[in-house]
This record gives structure tokens, C-alpha cells and sequence, in this order.
């Protein structure tokens, strides 16, 4: 029979892959949704975001239904701590949404990319700070090289980037609540979108009295498109929150790079944004820490695989 200890880094290692598959899913999902943002552009940006909320709710109840987790929410929801920090995290993400709508419909793909650079960075000062967590020699470099990337793009920008700066700080911020409550990634989303269904479904009639709304009034094409909002903006959260319970919190940092780098070529390839020397310099930075970060897991995954006897 194995020692306790052996069994108990299996799980651990168990988890971490399985963290970071659903890291790959939700980073790689959110990596190329300015494509989606794109083709409803011509939706106001509150307009969209009351639809990623009122088109989000259905699915994830269905999902809880299928999982039998309705026992779980209702204690959740006689816990007034969980309900709170619930709802400073939904108004967080709100805030977060709607600045990401609105740089996708004033073509700032480059800028939105930038906050998901800075994004990690915030992730592992929390990581460091907050629990405490370590980081491994070749890590430190890795985050360091990112951090470079990051401040050369900063430092020679002409204007201070509000956009990249508060996509980073709200959604770091999310993540670090979510972590902290003891509410499984489907559940926990659930109770945030039902606490503000009732001001998406107001905004969304009050739209339609002024004659103002985009749903079922331009086509079949668009009424799909906005439908979509729910399983767009609710998945990737899933998966993200499944992925950030498993991991490091500093490692989910490094992860989120994925997302801003395919965010990064779609602007620049595909919606033709500038691309000069200040964001080649920074793009190669952190696609270094990225390679240094990656082989630095891979050799310590193989070094538990051989204390294991794998």
C-alpha cells in the first residue's frame, strides 16, 4: 500500500491538469470572441451587455438542473457573506463587461489585449500576496520577462491606457472573489446573473418602450446573434472559475496570456489595428515567458512523475 502522501499529490496533480484544461478551454474561448463582439457591433454596448445576462440565465440553469445542484444554492443563499460577496462580484464583472463591449465597438482590440497582458501580472501579485503562494526560480523569470513586455508597451504609449488598466484591475478582482467563495463555478455564476436579471431585464424593456431595442426588430441573422451572448459570455466564465479553484493563482496568471495574444493577432491580422516596434518588443517578451513558463512546468510535472513511480 502507498504512503498517504503519495496518494494525496496524485490528487493534487489530478487536479491541476484537469485545471488546466478548463484554463486552456476559457482563455482560448475568450482569445478570439472579439470575433463574436465584432458581429454585433452594431448593438449599443449596455444593449449587448443585458443580453449576455438575460440570454446567460437559461443555461446555467439548465446545467444546475442536469447536476442536481439546486441543493447547494439554497444554502448558499442562506449564507448572507456568500450572497455579498456574490454580488460585489457580479457588479464587478458588469463593469468589466460592458468596458470589454465597448473597446470591441470602437475598434480598441490592441488596447483590450493589453489589459489581458497586465491582467496575469495582477493575478500573481494577488497569488504572492494574498495566499502566500511561491513561485519556482524559472517562473520568477518568466513573469519578469512578461512584466518588461508589458511596461514597454506601457511607458511609450501616448495616452494612458484606461481601457487595458481597468479590464486588468476588474477582472483580477473577480477572479480573486470567486476563488475565495466556497461556490462551485456553475452555481456561483448562476446566483450572480440572477441578482442582476432584474436590472438587464428592465434596461431591455425600457429599450423596447423607447423603440430603441435591436432584439426581434433587425432580422433573424442578429436576433441569433444576441441569443448567442448567453452561451458566449457564460462558458468561458465556467470554465475559467473551474479552472482558478485547481490552480495556483499565480499559475492561472501566467495562463491568461493565451487570451490577449490571440486577441493580439486578430487585431492585428485580421481588423489591421497598428503594429509598430513598441508592440513587437513586447509581444516577443511575453511569448518568452510563455516558453520559459511551459518548460519549467513540464520538467517539474516530470520530477513529481518520477518521486511518484509514473
Amino acid at each position: 500500500m502507498k504512503p498517504i502522501p503519495d496518494t494525496m499529490e496524485r490528487e493534487s496533480r489530478r487536479q491541476s491538469l484537469a485545471g488546466g484544461g478548463y484554463a486552456l478551454l476559457a482563455f482560448g474561448a475568450w482569445g478570439v470572441n472579439p470575433i463574436y463582439f465584432k458581429a454585433v457591433a452594431e448593438v449599443a454596448a449596455l444593449e449587448v451587455l443585458a443580453s449576455r445576462v438575460i440570454w446567460s440565465l437559461p443555461l446555467l440553469i439548465l446545467l444546475v438542473v442536469i447536476a442536481r445542484r439546486w441543493p447547494v444554492i439554497r444554502q448558499a443563499l442562506g449564507e448572507g457573506r456568500t450572497i455579498l460577496a456574490l454580488l460585489c462580484s457580479t457588479t464587478i464583472l458588469m463593469v468589466n463587461w460592458f468596458i470589454y463591449i465597448h473597446a470591441m465597438n470602437t475598434d480598441q482590440v490592441l488596447e483590450s489585449s493589453l489589459g489581458y497582458f497586465i491582467n496575469p501580472l495582477v493575478n500573481v501579485i494577488f497569488g504572492l500576496v494574498i495566499f502566500k503562494e511561491r513561485l519556482r526560480p524559472w517562473q520568477v523569470l518568466a513573469v519578469g520577462l512578461a512584466a518588461l513586455g508589458v511596461l514597454n508597451l506601457v511607458f511609450r504609449a501616448d495616452t494612458v491606457p484606461w481601457i487595458a488598466l481597468s479590464l486588468a484591475c476588474t477582472f483580477s478582482t473577480y477572479g480573486l472573489i470567486r476563488k475565495l467563495v466556497k461556490l462551485g463555478s456553475v452555481e456561483g455564476l448562476l446566483v450572480e446573473t440572477a441578482l442582476v436579471m432584474p436590472v438587464a431585464l428592465g434596461y431591455v424593456v425600457y429599450l423596447a418602450l423607447m423603440g430603441e431595442v435591436h432584439f426581434l426588430s433587425h432580422g433573424w441573422r442578429l436576433d441569433l446573434l444576441i441569443i448567442l451572448a448567453g452561451p458566449v459570455s457564460a462558458l468561458p466564465l465556467i470554465w475559467f472559475t473551474s479552472g482558478a479553484r485547481r490552480l495556483d493563482y499565480s499559475t492561472v496568471g501566467i495562463f491568461q496570456y493565451i487570451a490577449p495574444s490571440l486577441q493580439f493577432l486578430l487585431g492585428v491580422f485580421v481588423y489591421e489595428e497598428p503594429f509598430g516596434n513598441v508592440q513587437l518588443v513586447t509581444f516577443a517578451c511575453i511569448w518568452t515567458a510563455l516558453a520559459i513558463f511551459t518548460v519549467d512546468s513540464l520538467r517539474h510535472m516530470r520530477r513529481v512523475d518520477g518521486k511518484l513511480g509514473v
